[in-house]
């Protein structure tokens, strides 16, 4: 029983985490599936929007939740600015010139925040309080509460938006394919502005939800979320929304039965693990899509 009590307790906790990974690996997912980008800098994009809520609940003395709002909006526009100026001009280059741009774009992102943020790692403020829910004998603490709810808000919406509204038509169009979305009056190039907008914006969220989380966060803190988000949307298969929400949820929860049954030292590797089991086993992904083929 207790063995099974642990295991319950590890799930709640790998589906927390899985939340935030899902986030993140959106953004890779929505981006790759337009114009068949895979964009490194995203994880620095989750480390700029921590900062943003950091500062905001530091200095503006907000509460979490327009905190939140204003580091979505903000890391929003840098996303858009960032496909403006790094990404735009390279969209008919070699692939692997878009590559290099993007772990370009990753450094000057992490050390242009180290300069004005300095190394230091920072506390994040306790921005609610340190209640518990006592469930069957299983525990969820308050900042679990507060992923789960935010992160289904907000798949909730990109559905609806990605579904139900004019834009999600023209990205879904331009994602089958651009050219010929673009003959029939689909705007790629706002499209694709847009589609950075979006998934700038849930790394931001998710980046404030690990603030909050884990109470510390630093300039080089989007590294290894950012490479996890990324075997997420590929476990999922990259390309597909809601192949990324199972990946990052699969893989947190993997991640958090290795910490807790075997060792915490090996958590980063089981996660590359199955990056590489993947690759070799069904390089697809999980809901089964070529990744050479138009999404």
């Amino acid at each position: 029983m207790d063995f099974f009590h642990q295991f319950i307790q590890q799930l709640i906790n790998g589906v927390s985490l899985g939340s935030i990974y899902a986030l993140i690996a959106l953004g890779y997912t929505m981006i790759y599936g337009i114009i068949k980008l895979i964009n490194f800098a995203h994880g620095d994009i989750y480390m700029v929007g921590a900062y943003l809520g950091f500062f905001a609940i530091t200095f503006a003395n907000l509460s979490i939740l327009p905190a939140l709002l204003i580091s979505m909006a903000v890391t929003a526009c840098l996303g858009m600015l960032v496909e403006k100026l790094a990404y735009k001009p390279l969209r008919h280059a070699p692939r692997i010139s878009i590559l290099i741009t993007a772990i370009g774009v990753s450094f000057f992102l992490e050390y242009a925040s180290m300069y004005f943020v300095t190394p230091t790692p920072r506390t994040f403020p306790n921005v609610i309080e340190n209640v518990s829910f006592n469930l069957g004998g299983f525990v969820i603490n308050g900042q679990q509460v507060l992923i789960f709810g935010i992160t289904i808000i907000l798949m909730a919406l990109l559905t609806y938006i990605v579904q139900k509204t004019k834009l999600g038509k023209a990205m879904r169009a331009a994602s089958f394919d651009t050219e010929t979305a673009q003959l029939m009056g689909v705007d790629s190039d706002k499209v694709i502005s847009m589609t950075f907008c979006i998934g700038s914006a849930l790394a931001a969220a998710a980046g404030v939800l690990v603030g909050v989380y884990y109470n510390t966060i630093d300039p080089l803190m989007g590294i290894m979320p950012g490479l996890k988000a990324f075997v997420a949307a590929v476990l999922g298969g990259i390309g597909i929304l809601p192949g990324a929400v199972v990946g990052g949820i699969i893989l947190g929860v993997i991640e958090a039965l290795v910490s807790g049954f075997i060792s915490s030292t090996f958590r980063d590797a089981a996660a590359f693990a199955i990056l590489i089991l993947v690759l070799l086993i069904k390089p697809s992904g999980l809901f089964g899509k070529n990744v050479n083929e138009k999404v």
